[in-house]
């Protein structure tokens, strides 16, 4: 089993999208600066995550949400995650 993730720094408002056996490592990994690229834009949040069945579907998916299509996507699916969170505080 693997994981599509979608993170968000709040702070420079950009998108990363990655996959993994594992997201909840892989994002302490992240917020550790143990990812060349996105040390640099620390913290991240997560704000999406999707389960696929194997290595070569999640592949397939983060190159889709890597695409023109698959950012619309995540950005609207960002905009949920925010609202909800604006309603929580």
């Amino acid at each position: 089993m693997f994981f599509v993730y979608a993170l968000w720094s709040e702070k420079y408002d950009k998108i990363y999208v990655g996959f993994s056996k594992n997201p909840d490592d892989r994002l302490k990994a992240h917020n550790l600066g143990k990812s060349p690229y996105t040390r640099k834009f620390r913290p991240w949040h997560r704000f999406y995550l999707l389960e696929t069945d194997n290595k070569e579907d999640a592949l397939k998916k983060e190159k889709y949400f890597k695409s023109g299509w698959g950012r619309r996507k995540l950005k609207s699916e960002l905009e949920k995650w925010q609202s909800g969170r604006m309603r929580q505080s």
